[in-house]
């Protein structure tokens, strides 16, 4: 080959300058291909791709990652978190800058979810629509209290942990569903509701940090708020006993409260939500079928 090219050097300057470019351009292609290839290796997305999913990703340490506009936290290892809304737009957009530079995007596409309409009927009017001016103002306190716990951006990654649920019983209420108290279109629901006798355990879904322990809360009664880490977080309403306090470090499975019948409720049970900032997302999820004692 060498042999060839020198004779074509020699010989026919002009035609083989004309074929030089072929080859850069030949190889410049591979070359481009096979970085694309990689850099598409350097991300992976694990979770459910679906209206209030939760989807765990890796990519190299030390990159970028660029979400809903948004940048967020890339764990030492690689790891970071996302999350979609009840009703998330069919496709979202995800960019991954590594520390060389480049640059990975991509679509997801998010299936769209069919929600539970639910009537409740039979709850004081105080308690569906306050009107009193102390009654509001202690709402607006209370809301921004949850909101402040939530906005937690810590660097732990306790979330890779394989959740499990808080509570035992029956699922009453479920993710997304629409509630109408005493006849009202309310805000859809945005946990799941377990029935249990008053005072059953509660239980750490994973490890994580208290950032909120409120024994009377005017919607959510004895309530509580778990850090998973990168803004990851668990909601516990309804609560007849708290068992720790805010700042409290929590590993899964450790006993946090007992269930209650707090709040604006009909009757015991928990409800257990999840934040990630401010997009709720569904809790039931993230953990496998329930097992427990019907008797």
């Amino acid at each position: 080959m060498k042999k060839t090219l020198t004779i074509a050097i020699t010989f026919q300057p002009l035609r083989i300058f004309s074929i030089i470019p072929v080859y850069i351009l030949f190889f410049l292609s591979v070359n481009l291909y096979a970085e694309q290839l990689s850099l598409s290796e350097t991300i992976t997305l694990d979770g459910d791709f679906t209206q209030g999913g939760i989807v765990i990703g890796q990519t190299i340490p030390d990159s970028q990652v660029i979400y809903d506009g948004k940048v967020i936290r890339v764990s030492s290892k690689g790891y970071f978190i996302i999350g979609f809304n009840r009703d998330e737009s069919p496709g979202v957009t995800l960019e991954v800058i590594t520390k060389n530079g480049k640059t990975i995007t991509k679509q997801l596409s998010i299936k769209k979810r069919t929600y539970n309409i639910q009537r409740i009927d039979g709850l004081a009017k105080s308690k569906v629509s306050p009107r009193k001016p102390e009654v509001l103002t202690r709402i607006r306190n209370e809301s921004a209290q949850a909101a402040q716990a939530r906005l937690l951006d810590d660097k732990r990654t306790d979330y890779l942990e394989k959740f499990i649920w808080p509570a035992t019983g029956p699922i009453t209420g479920v993710y997304g569903s629409q509630r109408i108290l005493n006849g009202k279109p309310r805000r859809p629901h945005f946990g799941v509701d377990v029935a249990a006798p008053t005072g059953s355990e509660v239980i750490a879904p994973a490890s994580g940090i208290i950032t909120l322990a409120n024994t009377d809360m005017f919607f959510s009664g004895g309530t509580i708020i778990l850090d998973h880490g990168h803004g990851l977080s668990s909601t516990f309403l309804h609560l007849s006993k708290l068992m720790v306090k805010s700042g409290d470090i929590i590993k899964q499975g450790d006993l946090i409260a007992r269930v209650g019948a707090t709040g604006r409720v009909t009757g015991a049970h928990l409800d257990w939500r999840m934040n990630l900032f401010k997009r709720r997302v569904d809790p039931q999820l993230l953990v496998s079928t329930m097992t427990y004692n019907k008797e």
